[in-house]
């Protein structure tokens, strides 16, 4: 796919992640329109972006993840915490648990009322149905002939389906569908892999078209500015290895860099708060306000467990065993995406027909995103409130691409307390879950919260040290109509005041989804990607 630069193309896309992958796809099937990806990260050849087990031995590598850090959270006792995010083709779709899952219709129909016309549910499901491929075949809700495999899970640990056995005690219904016509319930989730291996947006979306002559993909490729003249887009200035580059482009330049790099872009090319631009030294394009604020993300909360039958949990498996089993047969634990079961759960306080908690099941210990190896065997129940209320903001530690945004996720920060409330219901429905006699032949002690921590008070103070991201951030570069003084792009993604230049990635969602956001964010570059070649340039 790489081939010489040229100085000109239709069109570019900055970053080569789950929505930028779809848009090289779809826009360079017209042989007579030229298409650049550029890519922050390397190319994904590496082994374990493929084994999906393997997601568990990629935390700590730094080449294939942005590692961010979060400024010091004032609600979760000061802490800074670890974002990971996908620094590689594919990315995060390269590194992620691969769940399949899409929120809930009313989650679109809600958009639409914020002023993200034609995202309601009916609009965007044509959007799922195209880019799917589901093993389960083809029917109302899922499509079976697109480039993204959906599948079920080749290995399933036992203690997973104690953990479903667990869930129906405890009166919840199961589900086999978490994307059929009813979210709530527990069952497994469907992921994505292709014949038992990881299948990222760029194995989905790049790898089939390798061979087209007018698609060039750069790796290791930093944008650093967009140009304009006047009020239109013009060319993009990156660097490459090292080198400065300058292309320009005939139609549109297309921001994929995710929640958290499309507004860094746009900031660094003068578009964003007045205040923060000036502060950096930054030419003014246009203030737009809404540039890195309505940020939010599901916070987690994980109850562990000691479990009393060493062999089940995947705490000792053996390496050099599953990696054998994988390459060899693409079968065993290696196919394992590590969180096979979880639920969707509709709480006391849910305002309407949604769930409003959500749980994956991990049948191993995990604290720290796995990264502080605790000693012996257990299983994780990881808890996330669906919809919070608290907002963060995103803002520039300097002028310099190179240099990380300042993260200021405000978790916990909204003025009612309900994000605390609800997740310590989340807890307190973990802890239920754990309690059932399904778990009986398993259960060792609780090693978090700990059987010593009962009141609330003590469950808001474990939440406050312990509770992290599960790396869903969105809406930093929100849909919204022209005077709405918070929007960025309009309902066709293009960024407010500008010409040739649009957002095409998880930053636009007005709200978050009601579950995992990579597959809502494969439908959102599909949609874009109509809008695009629709629009007259």
């Amino acid at each position: 796919m790489r081939r010489k630069l040229n100085s000109e193309y239709d069109y570019i896309i900055v970053g080569a992640g789950s929505a930028g992958c779809v848009l090289a796809n779809r826009l360079s099937a017209d042989p007579d329109c030229q298409v650049l990806l550029l890519e922050a990260g390397p190319s994904d050849w590496h082994p374990f972006i493929h084994m999906p087990a393997g997601l568990a031995k990629l935390a700590g590598n730094t080449r294939l993840n942005w590692s961010y850090q979060t400024a010091r959270e004032d609600r979760l006792d000061g802490r800074s915490l670890w974002w990971p995010r996908g620094k590689v083709l594919g990315g995060s779709s390269s590194i992620n648990a691969m769940c399949y899952v899409r929120g809930h219709r009313l989650d679109y129909d809600e958009w639409a009322t914020m002023g993200a016309t034609g995202w309601n549910w009916d609009s965007v499901l044509p959007y799922f149905i195209r880019s799917e491929d589901n093993s389960r075949g083809g029917d109302a809700l899922h499509g079976d002939a697109g480039p993204l495999s959906v599948t079920d899970l080749r290995h399933r640990n036992p203690l997973s389906d104690v953990f479903l056995e667990a869930a129906n005690q405890a009166g919840q219904r199961h589900n086999p569908d978490f994307n059929g016509p009813d979210q709530d319930g527990f069952g497994y989730y469907q992921v994505t892999q292709r014949d038992g291996s990881r299948c990222s947006a760029a194995q989905a979306y790049l790898t089939p078209i390798r061979e087209r002559r007018n698609l060039t993909v750069l790796t290791e490729a930093m944008a650093a500015r967009v140009l304009f003249t006047g009020d239109r887009a013009d060319a993009l200035l990156f660097h490459h290895r090292g080198q400065p580059n300058c292309v320009r482009v005939r139609k549109e330049i297309l921001l994929s860099g995710g929640a958290i790099n499309s507004p860094q872009l746009l900031m660094l090319s003068g578009i964003g708060p007045a205040d923060e631009l000036r502060r950096h030294g930054i030419d003014i394009q246009i203030d737009l306000p809404g540039v890195g604020a309505n940020l939010h993300d599901h916070l987690d909360i994980c109850t562990l467990q000691r479990c009393t039958r060493r062999a089940l949990t995947y705490d000792r498996v053996s390496d050099v065993r599953v990696a054998l089993e994988y390459y060899l047969f693409r079968r065993g634990p290696g196919t394992s995406n590590i969180a096979e079961t979880g639920g969707f759960v509709r709480s006391e306080f849910a305002p309407d027909a949604r769930p409003d908690l959500q749980y994956h099941f991990v049948p191993a210990q995990l604290d720290d995103h796995g990264r502080n190896r605790l000693p012996g065997d257990g299983y994780t129940v990881h808890a996330c409130v669906l919809r919070p209320l608290s907002r963060g903001r995103l803002g520039l530690n300097s002028g310099n691409p190179f240099d990380p945004v300042r993260i200021a996720a405000n978790y916990l920060s909204d003025p009612h307390d309900f994000d605390l409330k609800m997740m310590r219901e989340a807890v307190k429905f973990s802890r239920h879950l754990l309690a059932q006699p399904a778990f009986a032949p398993y259960r060792g002690e609780e090693i978090l919260p700990g059987a010593d921590i009962r009141d609330d008070d003590g469950l808001d103070a474990f939440i406050r040290r312990k509770a992290e991201t599960i790396y869903h951030p969105v809406g930093t570069c929100r849909i919204g109509a022209a005077d709405d003084p918070a929007a960025v792009v309009d309902p066709d993604l293009r960024v407010h005041g500008r010409r040739g230049l649009r957002v095409v990635d998880a930053s636009v969602m007005p709200r978050l989804i009601g579950g995992n956001t990579n597959a809502p964010t494969i439908m959102i570059a599909e949609r874009a990607a109509d809008l695009i070649l629709a629009s007259p340039h």
